[in-house]
C-alpha cells in the first residue's frame, strides 16, 4: 500500500492520507457500520470510552479476518454533532498505532439508537 501525497494540494486536516494506493490485493474486507456496544452487551457512557468499544470491536473483526490495523486502507467515521471529536480522532490514531489511512469523518444529527455516538466502517486489504 502506497500513501498518495500530491504535492499541489494542500496537506490533510489531520493524521490521515489523502488516499491509498493499494495494488493486486488478494483479499478485501469491508465492515459494516461497527457500533459501541461491548461483549457483554452494554454501551458505554460518553464518545471517547464508546469509541474504544468500536476500535476494540474492529480490532476482533480484523483478527477473525487474519489481518491487522496495518491492513486498513478506509476508514469512515459517524460521529452525532456536538460530540468531541478530537477524542475520536484520537482513539482512531492509537488503534491505527500510527498507520496512515484514508479517513472521514462525517457529523450526523443521530445513529439507530439514541445511546450510540459514533459508528465505525472500514476497508481492510491484503
Amino acid at each position: 500500500m502506497t500513501e498518495i501525497v500530491p504535492s499541489s494540494i494542500a496537506p490533510t486536516a489531520a493524521n490521515y492520507a489523502h488516499a491509498i494506493l493499494t495494488e493486486a490485493p488478494q483479499r478485501l474486507l469491508h465492515t459494516s457500520g461497527v457500533v459501541p456496544i461491548a461483549p457483554d452487551g452494554s454501551v458505554p457512557d460518553g464518545v471517547s470510552a464508546q469509541a474504544d468499544v468500536v476500535w476494540a470491536n474492529l480490532s476482533a473483526i480484523l483478527a477473525e479476518a487474519d489481518m491487522s490495523s496495518t491492513d486498513v486502507v478506509s476508514v469512515t467515521t459517524y460521529v452525532v454533532h456536538g460530540e468531541d471529536l478530537a477524542a475520536v480522532m484520537a482513539a482512531r490514531d492509537r488503534a491505527l498505532g500510527g498507520h496512515r489511512v484514508a479517513s472521514t469523518l462525517v457529523t450526523v444529527p443521530a445513529l439507530a439508537r439514541p445511546e450510540w455516538r459514533l459508528e465505525i466502517t472500514l476497508v481492510a486489504a491484503r
